[in-house]
């Protein structure tokens, strides 16, 4: 039928549990007439058995090194690792989160490699909105706060305040920077748990949109840098869920505002898998997740849905699939030329970074994907 193979591996990096497809998944691009193999043991992690994935009629590879040497596009949850650049070659299609801006070596590997990089968080509807981001997101955001909550817990270094208070005790007060995806489902969380919530956002239109349906329960304020002082040196646990797609997050909390903060408090930095957007946070890990500067407790792991795999994969999966169908059936320059969001999540291409917001993140010159794919 002239369709691509889809290859599985399972992820390396550390602390990553959750796999790119599921049974389902490979039943769907079956009724496509596209077939997939899946490096054994690749669901483990994600509660989802090999026996699953073969009755579902994906082939099971006994090693990653098959799985990428056979398959015309691979599928990946997270950026590859060095250990796998060598598994790259020209014409290859990866397809996974790449976050390249804030991992600059795998942007090398790919161009080097001539890897066509399609990139889960550059996929860009019409509206702007990113919908391979956006689960994940809201997973993220979610975990913030019980992240947070933990935190500041006396015996895990933090302040020693429940989130929701106490009757006559005032609650915990939690800043969240950025009103998207992941913002607005850390506010909404946290406002769950009856803590006192401010959500700061540039976009005052996103801000209304909040006001309308909390109805007061969270408190929207118009980001500026005297706002983001007031509200972080007043908090008990600040989240930073600020987003560029596809270049490095801006810092908006500097190492003067933590300073300012109470001893005890906490920060959990979602964005730090673009680079992060608190000056003092540096990418931490589940195993060893937490680090303290100024007093002020630092979570800044880099895959913080890794954490809840079976309910991430199933999150991630529900919205790659159509968008791998696609690629595995049309091959890259027929599915870019028909679905312009599929177009903007190409990064890599004929050994050139084919994305303008990628592109000058990285300090590269920018070639149009048209010109590269000869669409």
């Amino acid at each position: 039928m002239g369709q691509s193979l889809v290859g599985v591996p399972a992820e390396i990096k550390s602390d990553e549990y959750r796999v790119a497809m599921t049974p389902d998944g490979v039943r769907e691009l079956h009724s496509h007439g596209v077939d997939v193999v899946v490096e054994a043991g690749a669901g483990a992690g994600a509660s989802i058995p090999d026996a699953d994935f073969r009755a579902a009629g994906a082939e099971i590879a006994p090693t990653a090194g098959e799985v990428w040497e056979r398959a015309d596009v691979v599928c990946k949850v997270k950026e590859p690792q060095a250990s796998e650049y060598g598994y790259f070659r020209n014409g290859l299609v990866l397809f996974t989160y790449l976050h390249l801006a804030a991992y600059p070596s795998v942007a090398e590997a790919l161009v080097a490699h001539g890897v066509t990089g399609v990139a889960y968080e550059t996929v860009q509807a019409v509206d702007g909105s990113l919908p391979l981001l956006a689960p994940m997101s809201e997973v993220a955001g979610r975990m913030s706060v019980q992240v947070g909550a933990h935190l500041l817990e006396r015996h895990n270094g933090g302040r020693g305040v429940l989130m929701g208070g106490a009757p006559g005790v005032r609650p915990a007060r939690v800043v969240v920077l950025g009103a998207g995806n992941v913002g607005w489902n850390a506010a909404w969380m946290a406002a769950g748990l009856e803590a006192e919530v401010d959500l700061l956002d540039k976009n005052v239109e996103r801000l209304r949109w909040v006001d309308q349906i909390q109805m007061g329960r969270i408190t929207t304020l118009t980001s500026n840098r005297g706002q983001v002082e007031r509200a972080v040196e007043q908090a008990d646990l600040v989240i930073g869920a600020v987003l560029v797609p596809g270049g490095r997050a801006p810092v908006v909390v500097t190492e003067e505002m933590v300073r300012s903060m109470k001893p005890g408090s906490v920060v959990v930095d979602i964005a730090i898998d673009q680079g992060g957007c608190i000056e003092t946070s540096h990418e931490t890990t589940h195993h060893d997740p937490t680090f303290v500067v100024h007093d002020v407790v630092h979570y800044a792991v880099g895959n913080m849905p890794g954490a809840v795999p079976h309910t991430s994969t199933y999150a991630l999966t529900n919205v790659t699939l159509p968008y791998l169908a696609e690629l595995a059936r049309l091959g890259v320059r027929e599915a870019v030329s028909v679905d312009p969001a599929l177009a903007l999540g190409v990064n890599t291409a004929g050994g050139s970074v084919v994305n303008a917001a990628v592109a000058e993140a990285l300090g590269r010159e920018h070639v149009d994907i048209h010109d590269v794919l000869g669409a």
